[in-house]
């Protein structure tokens, strides 16, 4: 039996209805110890160079406030690197970024930008921070982010997701194919494995299923979820359509 696959709750839309009126609430570190309670394995924050939900003193609060690993997300910029080797959370997730988009929209190219990831990467590393990148599953980002010492990569569900929600059921296929086999190959090279972006109760079952897949990483629809289930019941249902997932893979080996 496998290590069941871990489950890391983003906090970033909690601190966007927060900002929406202005004030304290709700308030994402008081979901990420509810979530911490309620068992997901780690909490995922995007400080965006904009600020637009997540704020630095979240990610202080966070840090000093939940027992559970912190997983960074971030730009690749000076400023953000200084802020984590500040912080020093448990895991750094390099992401691209731009001010105009409404979420992460896309992998990023590690590849292209290699030159200006490589030191930062390092930086990273020599902190003792694990390094995150997340990427398309593409074999060329895939061998790029191996090259440059990442420890970690989180595959963009994202097109996948979408092409199901939009009944594009041989482009879903496709997308899903395209996972696999990623997950496959950056197995191989020795990567850790991570999923997220786009995630409900039933993909995340079905790309827990993956056996190479070890972590997944969900926010917006847990979130959304929550104003109806309440956090807890959500975090208990996401856990229940993991182990469907993971039960699959055991089924299948």
């Amino acid at each position: 039996m496998t290590a069941p696959i871990r489950l890391g709750l983003n906090v970033d839309h909690v601190a966007t209805v927060r900002n929406a009126r202005g004030g304290l609430n709700p308030d994402p570190v008081r979901a990420a110890l509810l979530a911490a309670e309620a068992g997901v394995d780690g909490i995922t924050a995007h400080l965006r160079e904009d600020r637009r939900h997540i704020r630095d003193a979240d990610i202080a609060r966070i840090r000093s406030e939940v027992a559970l690993p912190l997983n960074f997300e971030m730009a690749a910029t000076d400023e953000m690197i200084a802020i984590a080797l500040s912080v020093k959370p448990h895991a750094c997730c390099l992401v691209p970024e731009r001010r105009e988009e409404r979420t992460t929209e896309g992998g990023l190219d590690v590849a292209g930008q290699a030159a200006d990831l490589k030191p930062r990467i390092a930086a990273l590393n020599a902190a003792g921070i694990r390094v995150s990148l997340f990427i398309a599953a593409d074999p060329v980002q895939i061998a790029a982010a191996r090259a440059l010492q990442a420890s970690v990569i989180e595959l963009h569900t994202g097109a996948w997701c979408e092409a199901l929600a939009a009944g594009h059921l041989a482009e879903a296929s496709a997308e899903f194919e395209r996972l696999r086999t990623g997950a496959r190959e950056a197995a191989a090279l020795g990567l850790e494995v991570h999923a997220g972006h786009g995630l409900d109760y039933e993909t995340a079952e079905q790309i827990a299923a993956l056996p190479e897949i070890a972590e997944l990483n969900i926010g917006h629809f847990m979130i959304g979820e929550a104003i109806f289930e309440g956090l807890p019941g959500v975090v208990s249902l996401m856990r229940e359509a993991m182990a469907r997932g993971q039960d699959r893979r055991e089924l299948a080996a």
